[in-house]
C-alpha cells in the first residue's frame, strides 16, 4: 500500500504521513497548543487552505503521495463543505477543488478526498482495530460528531439530533433548538455556565452540587437519547465514544439511560466502548478513506 497523507481539521489542524495504516514519523499540528480551541476561527477559508497545505508539505517536501485525505467538521459531500457550524468560514466552500489547486501550485500532485471528521475517526478505528461490519462512533469535543464506517451516502449530522423539546435549549452553534451538541458541546457548555468552565462543572457535580449534578444527568441522557435513536434506526451493534471530552463520560450512567430507552429485545444487543482521545486514529482514517475513493 502506498504512502498517503491524512489531515484532520477541527479545533486545530493535525496531519500525518501514513503507510500501511501506520503513522510514519510524528504528527504535525497547528497550533501546537492543543488547548487553543479558537485558533482556526480567525482564518478565512483561503488562509485555512494554505495552513493545511503547509502541514502537508512539511511532512514530505518532495510532495509525492498516492492520495491526501482531509477530514473536516460539517456536512461534506462531493468535495464541498455544505455547512460547518463550528468552522463557519467553510460553509459552501469547494474544499477539495481549492486544496488540489493550492497543492499543485506548491508541487504536491495527488488526488484529494474530503470527508467528515467523525467519519475519519470511524474509519481509523475500523482499520487500526481490524473491525468488520458497521462501526459507529461519537466524538465528544467542541462539537459533537457522529461517524460511521463503511461510509454510506447521507448527512449523518448526529450531533444535531434533537434530544429535548425544551424551548430554552438554544445553545447549539447551528442555531437549532434541543440539539445534542447544544448540551454536550464544549462551547455550548461554556455558554450555559458562564461562571464555570466545563471541567469545573463536572468536578462540582462529583462533590454534590445540585445544579451541576442535574446538568451531568442531562448530558448523559442526551447522549443516551441520540444513541438510542441510532439503534432504533440502524439497529444494534458496537458504539465507540472518543474525543477530547470523553473524559467526562460515565459509561455506567449512559448504560442505565440506554436501558431505559431501548426496550425491544432484537435491539438490545448493542455494546459501548470508550476509546481514549488520539488524533492519530482520525489521521489514519482520513488517509485510508482517501485511498478508497479519491475526489479531485
Amino acid at each position: 500500500m502506498g504512502r498517503t497523507i491524512g489531515v484532520v481539521v477541527s479545533s486545530r489542524i493535525v496531519a500525518g504521513l501514513i503507510e500501511d495504516h501506520k503513522l510514519i514519523g510524528s504528527l504535525r499540528a497547528y497550533p501546537e497548543n492543543p488547548d487553543d480551541h479558537e485558533a482556526l476561527l480567525e482564518h478565512p477559508f483561503e488562509s485555512l487552505c494554505h495552513l493545511i497545505s503547509d502541514q502537508v508539505l512539511a511532512l514530505h517536501p518532495e510532495g509525492k503521495f498516492d492520495a491526501i485525505g482531509v477530514a473536516i467538521p460539517g456536512i461534506i459531500r462531493n468535495g464541498i463543505c455544505e455547512d460547518s457550524p463550528n468552522l463557519a468560514q467553510l460553509k459552501g466552500a469547494k474544499v477539495a477543488e481549492s486544496l488540489a489547486a493550492i497543492f499543485q501550485s506548491k508541487g504536491i500532485v495527488a488526488p484529494v478526498k474530503t470527508l467528515n471528521d467523525a467519519d475519519a475517526v470511524a474509519a481509523g478505528l475500523a482499520v487500526t482495530q481490524n473491525r468488520t461490519g458497521l462501526v459507529r462512533v461519537w466524538t465528544i469535543g467542541n462539537g459533537i460528531g457522529f461517524g460511521r464506517y463503511p461510509y454510506v451516502s447521507g448527512v449523518w449530522e448526529g450531533g444535531h439530533t434533537v434530544v429535548t423539546l425544551d424551548p430554552k435549549e438554544t445553545y447549539c452553534g447551528c442555531g437549532g433548538r434541543g440539539h445534542l451538541e447544544g448540551i454536550m458541546g464544549y462551547r455550548a457548555m461554556r455558554l450555559r455556565f458562564l461562571d464555570m468552565e466545563p471541567d469545573e462543572v463536572f468536578a462540582a457535580a462529583k462533590k454534590g452540587d445540585a445544579r451541576c449534578m442535574d446538568f451531568v444527568r442531562l448530558w448523559h441522557r442526551g447522549l443516551g437519547a441520540a444513541t438510542a435513536t441510532s439503534i432504533h434506526l440502524g439497529g444494534p451493534g458496537r458504539f465507540y465514544f472518543t474525543g477530547l471530552n470523553v473524559r467526562f463520560l460515565d459509561l455506567n450512567l449512559l448504560k442505565e439511560y440506554l436501558w431505559q430507552m431501548v426496550k425491544m429485545s432484537p435491539l438490545q444487543s448493542y455494546s459501548l466502548e470508550v476509546v481514549p482521545d488520539n488524533p492519530e486514529v482520525a489521521v489514519i482514517g482520513a488517509a485510508a478513506s482517501a485511498l478508497l475513493a479519491p475526489e479531485a
